[in-house]
Parts: C-alpha cells; sequence; structure tokens
C-alpha cells in the first residue's frame, strides 16, 4: 500500500459495518463489531450503540466519528485486519 492511499467514501452496510472505497480503487467491507465488543475502554465502547456508531465520516481522507473521537490506522482499515489491541488499532479521546 502507498502512503498516499485514502479513504475516498465509507459506506454505512448496517450493525457494525462499513464499506470503504480508497484512492487506489480497492474496497473493503470492515466489519467493526468484535474489536468494539473486546474493548473494555468506555469511550470505545460507546460506539457499541448503532446510532453513534453510524455518525462516522470520511474527513482528510480518514474515516473519523466525532472529530476524531476515534479512528482507525489507515493501514488496518486498508487491509481489513482490526487488531484488538486497542494501543495501535484504534484512538479514543
Amino acid at each position: 500500500m502507498s502512503r498516499e492511499v485514502k479513504i475516498t467514501k465509507a459506506t454505512y452496510i448496517g450493525g457494525y459495518k462499513i464499506e470503504l472505497s480508497f484512492t487506489d480503487g480497492k474496497k473493503n467491507e470492515v466489519n467493526f463489531q468484535p474489536f468494539l465488543e473486546a474493548s473494555s475502554h468506555p469511550e470505545v465502547r460507546k460506539y457499541l450503540d448503532v446510532e453513534l456508531f453510524k455518525t462516522f465520516s470520511v474527513v482528510d481522507g480518514d474515516l473519523d466519528w466525532n472529530d476524531f473521537d476515534l479512528v482507525f490506522p489507515i493501514f488496518d482499515l486498508y487491509s481489513n485486519k482490526i487488531l484488538k489491541s486497542e494501543k495501535r488499532s484504534v484512538h479514543a479521546s
């Protein structure tokens, strides 16, 4: 993956699944449910509320919830491997 690959579009599919489109044409359907359920961090777990989960947007090529309250590394999303380690996979403010 080039360092320049970014998310161009994010489409809510249902549950905790989002289809991501990238600048190189690749598409991934990412299921965030296992990650959210495995987290013990309350700022991450609050996104188990589906209505709150659906408030994501694409900001400067990143998938963002609530002004970077929750954000994942682009490599993890591109690889479709949301790691369970919160320290590597997610930033929670």
